[in-house]
């Protein structure tokens, strides 16, 4: 579907209603004949939480919720790939309809609800990539019906342990009820607590001490970022996801599903999360690596998210509006920016423009 076939796809896949589209372009990817991921400019690698990523575009958690993809993913460019949200029981999450586009504005609402196959379908898939190339994280989340949810998330890095590249912890789904809750301080540091200690015993079995991150939403106020910061630098968190999807809906928006109730995400969240990214960056200083997610849909917003403060970006949405030669051409972009800057690598752009972002405002 890159260069002249995407409009053609675009027009086949958007006459379908969002979810049936997504179902329909996972079997294609399934169907794709097996590539090896394509080199990246050297100067585009990253080196995060122990890790070794070719560049920094990742793809962002829920595309890939059940792990049937990554390779395929990371054929088109990325230099990561997070499959997820995985539940440790399958879900089917929210009724139908739970999926749509706001494509006035660049834009998609959802309230799926972690819908997955469950962590034994997930794993069972990345056992037998195991050996390929490419960095596959997992993103965990909590069953609904679940008694501790805490304790779904202790299962899913231990479920995972041996196959996660690293491990995304996501207390910020909107679609979830309670789920959220999670972030208030006392909450968060016992999960936090909790999981790390699983990650760390399965590091003591596997001889692998996998990375874990935390990803937040765009909604929290300053408060919640510093109580967000300080329980990540003091337990030792790896990283921080800035961020999930919003509940605010900008009066700027123009689409008539606008209204619809769930998470929004898309161009329209781009400032808010950028926003959140760099007041992120300036209560952690820099001693952990962000990833920069929210509104990505070119080279020059991506450059932007590192700029406030990412070492690594994942984009999603604008996939479906852009499709997937939009990774080729961030990557373009952030080559050039690299070259003009005179760097040997996009680590001296990071978090350069954090205080003026902040400054401006979530708007």
């Amino acid at each position: 579907m890159i260069g002249p076939l995407w409009p053609l796809a675009r027009v086949a896949l958007h006459a379908l209603d969002a979810e049936t589209a997504h179902t329909a372009t996972l079997a294609a990817l399934e169907r794709m004949p097996a590539r090896r991921p394509p080199p990246s400019d050297p100067r585009l690698a990253v080196q995060a939480f122990g890790l070794s990523f070719p560049n920094p575009i990742g793809l962002a958690a829920g595309l890939d919720k059940d792990a049937k993809v990554p390779d395929a993913m990371l054929a088109l460019g990325f230099g990561f790939v997070e499959i997820g949200s995985v539940t440790p029981k399958p879900q089917v999450g929210n009724p139908k309809p739970r999926l749509f586009r706001l494509s006035e504005d660049r834009a998609i609402v959802n309230r799926m609800g972690f819908n997955n196959d469950g962590s034994a379908a997930a794993l069972g898939r990345l056992t037998r990539r195991a050996g390929r190339p490419g960095v596959v994280g997992v993103n965990v989340g909590a069953n609904k019906d679940s008694a501790d949810r805490t304790a779904d998330y202790v299962a899913g890095v231990e479920t995972f342990a041996e196959v996660a590249s690293f491990f995304v912890v996501n207390v910020s789904s909107p679609n979830t009820p309670g789920l959220r809750d999670l972030q208030a301080k006392v909450a968060l540091d016992d999960l936090v607590a909790r999981v790390l200690d699983a990650r760390d015993r399965a590091a003591a079995r596997t001889g692998r001490r996998r990375p874990v991150l935390l990803k937040i939403a765009p909604d929290l106020d300053l408060y919640g970022l510093d109580d967000v910061a300080q329980v990540a630098l003091d337990r030792g968190l790896d990283g921080l996801v800035v961020s999930n999807t919003t509940l605010a809906r900008p009066a700027t928006l123009r689409s008539a599903a606008a209204g619809e109730t769930g998470g929004l995400s898309g161009a329209p969240l781009f400032r808010r999360a950028t926003w959140a990214l760099a007041e992120t960056y300036l209560r952690t200083g820099g001693r952990i690596p962000l990833v920069g997610v929210g509104g990505v849909a070119s080279g020059a917003d991506a450059l932007a998210k590192i700029r406030a403060g990412a070492t690594l970006v994942e984009l999603y949405s604008a996939l479906i509006y852009e499709g997937p030669g939009l990774v080729r051409r961030t990557l373009s972009t952030l080559t050039e920016a690299v070259g003009a800057a005179g760097a040997g690598s996009l680590a001296p752009l990071v978090g350069v423009d954090a205080r003026a972002v902040a400054a401006a405002g979530p708007g």
